[in-house]
């Protein structure tokens, strides 16, 4: 038996030992020292160090992150004076994707991806997840009610953003550019679904 087997018999000994599950009072043994005890600050601990005692800092006062939108017409789909919804899709948005076509097309995409499981592919709000649901109580509505036709760009945008009754916020998963788009899709099925009318086929 080489002295490398005996060593490590006798390290596998004793860590067999040590994990009876027996409660111990003693500091738990480490035989690899390294990056066991760091020097640093444990999250939702106290540190008697700062007046507030927490460890965890709040961001400088203004601080934004570096993918936050700031403007609220963009980012909000505000006013100006945040007093409302604007009314259309910004101009702003559409420059950058290229043209209205591109952030159409785009926003099929992202529709395809987060709609249209609950929403189905036409905007009629009859998904799978709501055709396979146990309780029909929760149905999301169809794109094609006058009340959805005629909300402003901006409020749809902000439903999107941040979601309503059931359905959840996107904001954290999808880019501004695509949440607009997804307003242009959702627009751009309204006009497809619609008879001479205006009601949904």
């Amino acid at each position: 038996m080489s002295r490398f087997f005996s060593i490590a018999l006798a390290i596998a000994a004793l860590t067999a030992t040590a994990c009876r599950g027996e409660i111990s009072q003693d500091p738990p043994v480490a035989i690899l020292r390294n990056m066991y005890f760091q020097p640093k600050f444990v999250a939702q601990a106290s540190n008697r160090f700062f007046e507030d005692k927490r460890n965890m800092r709040q961001p400088v006062a203004g601080t934004v992150a570096r993918e936050f939108e700031i403007s609220p017409t963009l980012g909000e789909g505000r006013t100006a004076d945040e007093g409302g919804f604007v009314d259309a899709i910004p101009g702003a948005v559409v420059a950058r994707v290229g043209d209205m076509e591109k952030l159409t097309l785009r926003g099929q995409g992202r529709y395809g991806i987060y709609c249209t499981p609950c929403h189905d592919g036409l905007g009629g709000g009859k998904g799978l997840v709501i055709r396979r649901a146990q309780n029909q109580a929760f149905q999301p509505p169809s794109f094609h009610e006058d009340r959805l036709r005629t909300m402003s760009d901006g409020q749809l945008f902000q439903t999107i953003t941040y979601g309503a009754n059931n359905m959840p916020p996107y904001g954290p998963q999808l880019p501004v550019d695509d949440r607009w788009a997804i307003v242009a899709y959702v627009r751009a099925l309204q006009l497809s679904q619609a008879n001479s009318n205006g009601a949904a086929q």
